[in-house]
């Protein structure tokens, strides 16, 4: 899509359709520019493409400025007004911005699993089922490996090192990184491909590593139900996703005393500052660092 006739469109819609005023024009177009390069930063997509966990990021970012409330509005109703439009001219069939909200007093973190709750996940995986181990495979890999849905359903028969303990995963941007992967992982991957050894594979999909009960390439929306039903099952009352998997692994890692930096890299991120939006320590893990690490911390009182 050209993002720059995109613009253009935008603005004549908000001045001669929606009639707004030129200040309001240039308020909203100002907006949707610090939006579109702040996506293009941090995701490496241009605005038209950005989902909610983008936007909501984009919001957060906007609260660490230190910006008002006011303006915390101003810029959401700019964001969701440019979305509306593409709505409109049938450029998107949903809003992404639906559930996002101006961040109030502080930063909105979404729900991140404990490690029991990661296993008892995992653990509901049925192993008898035809597809269980490779069930199994799939949400170990994407935790241990901190990986997103679209990486998850890419990797490659070729990007498995495992004699080194590592998978190479493509990114965003086509980027590529290595990440270490667990000896479950391992282990579990490599009992399902002995089982996939008797399927029929589709010649188009046979370098994929996990793949659907027709020999194909899987889609996001079979590993989001994958997920869905494994934490139903598991009773847990929390709004998963595939990402809060990846948000887990990197809040683990901080937990345990990964530096931000060896999450940064894990995690593929260009830049520092989306790895700080998306983990998080709680204030007795930083209150154990400042023990630890200030010259003051042990100080008795």
């Amino acid at each position: 899509m050209d993002q720059t006739g995109l613009f253009k469109r935008y603005r004549y819609y908000l001045k001669l359709e929606k009639r707004l005023a030129d200040n309001t024009v240039e308020a909203y177009m100002r907006d949707l520019d610090r939006f579109a390069g702040f996506v293009d930063r941090e995701f490496g997509v241009e605005a038209a493409d950005a989902g909610t966990a983008q936007i909501e990021a984009f919001m957060a970012h906007i609260y660490d400025t230190g910006a008002g409330k006011t303006t915390q509005a101003r810029v959401l109703s700019g964001v969701k007004s440019f979305f509306n439009y593409l709505l409109i001219t049938d450029a998107i069939d949903e809003l992404p911005t639906a559930i996002v909200d101006a961040p109030k007093t502080g930063r909105k973190l979404p729900d991140v699993l404990t490690v029991d709750e990661i296993n008892r996940i995992i653990g509901t995986v049925d192993l008898s089922h035809p597809l269980g181990h490779r069930n199994r495979a799939m949400l170990e890999t994407l935790y241990s490996c901190g990986l997103r849905v679209s990486e998850l359903v890419s990797l490659r028969l070729g990007d498995l090192f495992f004699e080194d303990g590592y998978i190479r995963v493509t990114g965003k941007g086509s980027k590529q990184r290595l990440v270490p992967v667990s000896d479950e992982a391992r282990r579990l991957i490599v009992l399902y491909l002995d089982q996939r050894r008797t399927m029929k594979v589709d010649p188009a999909s046979a370098d994929i590593v996990f793949l659907n009960q027709n020999g194909r390439k899987l889609t996001r929306v079979m590993i989001f139900t994958l997920i869905r039903q494994a934490v139903a099952r598991a009773g847990i009352d929390k709004t998963i996703s595939p990402h809060t998997f990846r948000h887990s692994f990197a809040t683990h890692l901080l937990a345990g005393g990964a530096s931000i930096r060896q999450v940064q890299a894990m995690l593929g991120h260009e830049s520092i500052t989306t790895t700080e939006l998306y983990t998080h320590l709680d204030r007795s893990q930083l209150e154990v660092s400042v023990e630890r690490f200030h010259p003051l911390g042990g100080r008795k009182r």
